[in-house]
């Protein structure tokens, strides 16, 4: 692993985190289901895994139904490993007016599809504060 490799990638993954707190800024679930790869799965607490574009979108319309209304992201590290990489980071979950509503970290396996990093397994848990289900 070559450090300015290793920059490039954690630049390119914090775009691709940028453009998904932005689609759920503007929630745009099918925004955001498009920042995964085309057999992307979405594993969250609780819940079953959620397969592809369709699974993935619906999961995240549903997630906004419920109350939330941004995201903040925050890496702690990124692995490059070529074409994939990993990303092991921090998570909240925000409601009106800011209100936290969820805290946890996520770990996300990121492939190259088309020139682009996309989210390939997308795995998060609570840290126990969870005010909306």
């Amino acid at each position: 692993m070559i450090s300015s490799q290793l920059s490039t990638v954690r630049v390119a993954i914090e775009s691709a985190n940028e453009r998904f707190r932005q689609a759920f800024e503007y929630a745009d679930a099918a925004g955001l289901a498009s920042l995964y790869t085309e057999d992307g799965q979405l594993l969250p607490p609780g819940g079953e895994t959620a397969h592809g574009w369709e699974g993935i979108r619906a999961f995240w319309q549903a997630a906004m139904d419920s109350g939330i209304t941004a995201v903040r992201l925050e890496i702690a590290e990124v692995e490059d490993h070529g074409d994939t990489a990993i990303e092991v980071s921090r998570y909240t979950l925000l409601g009106a007016g800011e209100q936290v509503l969820d805290q946890g970290k996520y770990i996300v396996i990121w492939k190259q599809e088309r020139g682009q990093w996309k989210l390939h397994r997308d795995i998060f848990n609570t840290n126990g504060r969870r005010a909306v289900e």
